[in-house]
């Protein structure tokens, strides 16, 4: 799922501060680009966190109503695709029990042939996802 949340940046002697109203947080950047794709870290972090723990995402903010503290702050908007940034970021294994006939199981130890790269790969085609 992608949304764009707004964001507001603030120039600092030597950072851009980024601050997320709808999930009240900040961060910061070393440049403008270094603090959006630092506030769209942030995000995605935040957001697969919230999707982990079955609490729901807050609905993005209109960016009108959105109001900075000074008038060299800056309102924008970041995008998140959720799901891309979970799969980029969560490269942990899982241990999962399947279940083979054992003639199969059997096969596939004489063959010498890796299941789980085979249960991967055929995971993958059937979702439709393709390797970074």
């Amino acid at each position: 799922m992608k949304l764009a949340y707004p964001v507001i940046l603030s120039k600092g002697k030597d950072h851009v501060i980024v601050y997320i109203p709808d999930f009240d947080i900040n961060t910061q950047g070393e440049d403008y680009a270094d603090a959006l794709e630092m506030a769209r870290d942030a995000i995605g972090l935040m957001g697969i966190d919230m999707e982990d723990e079955k609490e729901p995402l807050p609905t993005p903010s209109e960016l009108e109503s959105v109001k900075p503290d000074s008038k060299n702050d800056i309102v924008s908007l970041v995008d998140v695709d959720f799901s891309e940034y979970r799969r980029q970021q969560d490269m942990r294994t899982v241990r999962r029990n399947v279940t083979l006939p054992s003639w199969l199981n059997f096969e596939a130890e004489k063959s010498g042939v890796n299941v789980s790269a085979i249960l991967q790969r055929a995971l993958k085609q059937e979702l439709h996802i393709t390797d970074r």
